[in-house]
């Protein structure tokens, strides 16, 4: 599960068992010792082999391109995050390290979970195309099949805050992980009409978040031939926005506005949330507003400390990753975007990496908080106008361009695991 919590008591006997190989498997993440400075996200000491007996799930939105064209990137984000959503409500005491794309997820854990975890998506897969309108495509791959590969699947821990970490991956696997979805490996089909998962503490209830220094940036930075120079380009790079800040980060430090109320999102996620009382649902329409009302004026309403609930929100947001390339969602100002688009271009030409960015007006948060009085809530960020997505797209072309018509499947080739620590 992507949350923190409490450490569960484990007894180990002297003669390893199966239920002592689940037991280990189970806490194999939550073990991670977490780093909370974003720059160690490339020190290989980080990082360690996910377990021989794990599998990879990988999913993403099939024709996001087009969806979002159409001004449903807020549906496509909600369909990436209910993957998260519905794994950890169908597993809630398992820690498992994923990770959001924008219109999709990705996530590793034990095989002993296959079973419930295919299930799980199929229903989310189900959901997504019923109530969103919006094809969810899904794979589940054995690690075996990866290391076969001669790729791996390194996981560390980053903790943006005291309350929960975030999966940073690395070793290449994932990304061939999700090219073999894109090739129709590995796939996993919908659950009949009428089938959900369950997706209580999804939500997307806060209105789009206004860039405060010019643009919101969506980043994603991918090695190419050497491994030594990708690193430190990623690590100027880090320097470089370091320099921005505190303005790096896309909400402002208040926390964003909740929107006035709800909308088809919020009637579509309550398909798939456990059944509310029609007198529960009434006082939660009304907390919606009064928290709006509260939020502008600056005062407590109903008893729940907003401040420390957006203070929170702000903390944990997940704005920043590695996923076999580097992931980023940041306002800044044109000024510095073009910096770093030109010295993207220069590293791309040079041979250090492939990139793609994409500038929008506002970000997208999509939220997961299974309870609202506990501190470990997540939230995934997205720029509001292509994202991640148009950002992808963009890689895909310059590696169209830096290597011909064959460009998107020599990628496959020449994306390398991080072998080199700082």
């Amino acid at each position: 599960m992507i949350v923190d919590g409490p450490e569960p008591a484990f007894e180990v006997g002297l003669f390893p068992t199966k239920v002592d190989q689940e037991a280990e498997d189970d806490r194999f993440y939550r073990a991670l010792v977490p780093f909370d400075s974003f720059d160690d996200v490339v020190r290989r000491d980080r990082y360690r082999p996910l377990p021989n007996d794990w599998i990879i799930a990988v999913t993403d939105v099939s024709r996001s391109t087009e969806a979002i064209e159409q001004g449903r990137y807020r549906e496509v984000n909600t369909a990436g995050a209910a993957v998260l959503a519905a794994v950890s409500n169908a597993l809630p005491d398992l820690q498992f390290p994923s990770t959001f794309g924008g219109d999709g997820a990705s996530f590793a854990a034990p095989s002993a979970y296959s079973s419930i975890i295919k299930d799980t998506l199929a229903k989310t897969a189900a959901w997504a195309e019923d109530a969103l309108g919006l094809t969810l495509r899904i794979a589940v791959i054995p690690i075996a099949d990866i290391r076969a590969q001669h790729l791996d699947v390194l996981v560390a821990r980053f903790a943006p805050s005291s309350n929960v970490t975030y999966a940073m991956f690395a070793g290449g696997g994932l990304a061939w992980a999700e090219r073999k979805l894109k090739q129709g490996g590995y796939t996993v089909p919908r659950a009949p009409m009428g089938v959900t998962a369950d997706l209580t503490g999804l939500s997307c209830r806060f209105a789009p978040i206004s860039t405060k220094h010019g643009v919101v940036l969506s980043l994603i930075v991918v090695p190419r031939d050497d491994p030594t120079s990708f690193v430190k380009l990623v690590q100027e790079l880090l320097r470089t926005l370091r320099s921005d800040e505190p303005g790096l980060h896309p909400l402002p430090a208040e926390g964003p506005l909740p929107a006035w109320t709800g909308d088809h999102l919020d009637h579509a996620i309550k398909k798939g949330s456990r059944k509310m009382p029609f007198a529960a649902r009434a006082a939660k329409c009304s907390r919606v507003i009064l928290a709006r009302v509260g939020a502008l004026l600056g005062i407590p309403i109903g008893g729940f400390d907003q401040d420390r609930f957006r203070q929170e929100l702000v903390e944990n947001t997940d704005y920043r990753k590695f996923d076999d390339g580097l992931r980023m969602t940041v306002d800044c100002s044109s000024e510095l975007a073009d910096v770093i688009d030109a010295r993207l271009e220069g590293a791309q030409r040079r041979g250090a990496c492939f990139f793609g960015t994409h500038r929008q007006l506002a970000a997208n948060l999509t939220c997961f908080v299974p309870s609202p009085t506990q501190a470990n809530h997540v939230h995934f960020v997205d720029g509001a106008s292509g994202g991640y997505a148009f950002a992808a797209a963009k890689l895909k072309r310059n590696v169209a361009s830096s290597l011909g018509a064959q460009g998107a499947r020599a990628l496959a080739a020449h994306v390398r695991p991080i072998r080199h620590s700082v």
